[in-house]
């Protein structure tokens, strides 16, 4: 974990923006997944639970991926820079 916060740290301007506006990306999803779980509390309808449940496996998903590949990326850029 240590390792992935110094990577971070070391990040390229570019490469960090397009990690940041991912992250966003990710945490909007997550948002949606919340009020449509929410919805789902409320209403007592299976299909909204399912939904719910598939955006937020999907916003952590893509989250984690725009990490590590913001990382990867950067990484061979520097290598072949």
């Amino acid at each position: 974990m240590k390792k992935i916060f110094v990577e971070l740290k070391k990040l390229d301007k570019i490469t960090y923006k397009i990690i940041g506006y991912g992250f966003v990306f990710s945490t909007i999803i997550a948002l949606i997944a919340v009020s449509i779980l929410l919805l789902y509390i409320f209403s007592g309808t299976s299909i909204f639970y399912h939904i719910g449940l598939a955006l937020i496996k999907s916003s952590f998903y893509i989250g984690t991926q725009f990490i590590i590949c913001g990382i990867i990326v950067d990484s061979i850029k520097k290598t072949y820079s």
